[in-house]
């Protein structure tokens, strides 16, 4: 028996059980499609984070008390206004960086972040109406506030807001400004901000401490040397305090550590439906060789060889997979593109992911096909001619 007759009489056999076929291909088309999906879910993530992280600006430098690491708790900051001033000096001048005081509540339908006027050049932030805070309201504490897209909604509707007044904590602000529409970034809503002059912050919460900085190198190549540079001013004028400074880089780094062990372990829980399918498929094939002893004792009668019997049945175990992989590659596409279109969860389809769910369900149809495969090119032509 050739090759091409064994092709031939696999697809024969296939075709005489359809509804047996569609079932045992079942599993193999949720497993894959199940792998596409999850991985471009998890890839969609991971280049979601990216894009926020890198959508802040560019060459960012953050400075924080402690060390900055997942499961620590975070430091009571000891950096007050004389420590912003001294980093300035070092970095190269105030409009380089900038200093914020979170509150840590919500302000009626916002959350409140102390400021300075420098933070749309430190950070890439559009303003849709008015203008943004100065140095003058830093300098004086003056009681002016820039809002947020939603709060400005939520406060105002549709009037316009700057030059109106609103209530910051039992404190009259007035409006000087209103952030244009951002959105979620890395889970905070930005557009539920109300940014007041940081050192009207420290009075309106009784501290005269400052959370963090954020620097803007003026040369990526030395934003290392530069956090450097920076940590030692600091721990100089704190000793005893451990401070740190994460780049942008870092950042992505540890996220898309994280990212990518979720793909992974998403893709591995997915890869358990894809294993039961093959399980299936070999316990089809057993039964397929049960079911045709006759069939192949006649065949070895007329000559085919037990290698030739073999063939046959693994081609059946491989056609099975690999037209469940093709098909659950067209659900897992359209599933995925459905995902990203029709809801918040962020998809990307990664062509690897395609290939290598395709390639494992082949290879799934040849591992579990080759015992059954085997069983049916050993069996004697005598005994499965007298089998009923």
């Amino acid at each position: 028996m050739r090759f091409a007759e064994a092709w031939r009489v696999a697809l024969d056999a296939l075709r005489a059980n359809r509804l047996r076929t569609g079932l045992t291909m079942l599993g193999v088309v949720i497993g894959v499609a199940a792998v596409v999906v999850l991985v471009a879910i998890g890839t969609g993530a991971k280049q979601e984070v990216e894009s926020q992280v890198q959508g802040l600006g560019s060459n960012l430098l953050l400075v924080v008390p402690g060390k900055v690491s997942f499961g620590n708790a975070p430091t009571i900051s000891p950096m007050t206004m004389s420590d912003v001033n001294a980093v300035s000096r070092v970095v190269g001048g105030r409009d380089r960086l900038t200093a914020s005081l979170s509150s840590g509540e919500t302000v009626r339908v916002g959350s409140l972040l102390g400021v300075l006027e420098t933070t749309p050049t430190v950070f890439t932030r559009d303003l849709a109406q008015g203008g943004y805070l100065t140095r003058s309201d830093v300098d004086t504490a003056r009681r002016v506030a820039v809002l947020g897209w939603g709060v400005a909604q939520r406060l105002f509707g549709d009037r316009d807001p700057v030059g109106l007044q609103m209530d910051v904590a039992g404190v009259r602000f007035r409006v000087v400004g209103v952030f244009a529409k951002l959105g979620q970034s890395l889970g905070v809503d930005r557009d539920d901000e109300v940014h007041i002059p940081l050192t009207a912050a420290q009075r309106l919460l009784g501290t005269s401490r400052v959370d963090a900085l954020a620097i803007k190198a003026p040369d990526g190549s030395r934003i290392g040397e530069l956090g450097d540079q920076v940590v030692a001013e600091l721990t100089q004028r704190h000793p005893g305090i451990e401070f740190s400074a994460v780049t942008q880089d870092q950042i992505l780094g540890v996220l898309g550590q994280i990212l990518g062990v979720l793909t992974g372990v998403l893709a591995a829980i997915a890869g358990i439906s894809l294993l039961v399918g093959g399980v299936g498929v070999s316990n089809i094939m057993l039964v397929s060789v049960r079911e045709r002893t006759r069939e192949i004792g006649l065949r070895k009668a007329v000559g085919a060889r037990p290698r030739d019997i073999t063939v046959q049945f693994l081609i059946e175990a491989v056609l099975l997979t690999t037209l469940g992989g093709v098909t659950g590659m067209g659900l897992g596409i359209g599933a995925a593109l459905l995902v990203a279109a029709l809801s918040p969860v962020p998809a990307a389809i990664t062509w690897w992911s395609v290939t290598l769910a395709f390639g494992v369900s082949a290879a799934v149809g040849i591992v579990f096909g080759v015992v059954p495969a085997q069983r049916a090119g050993r069996l004697d032509p005598v005994i499965a001619l007298r089998t009923e």
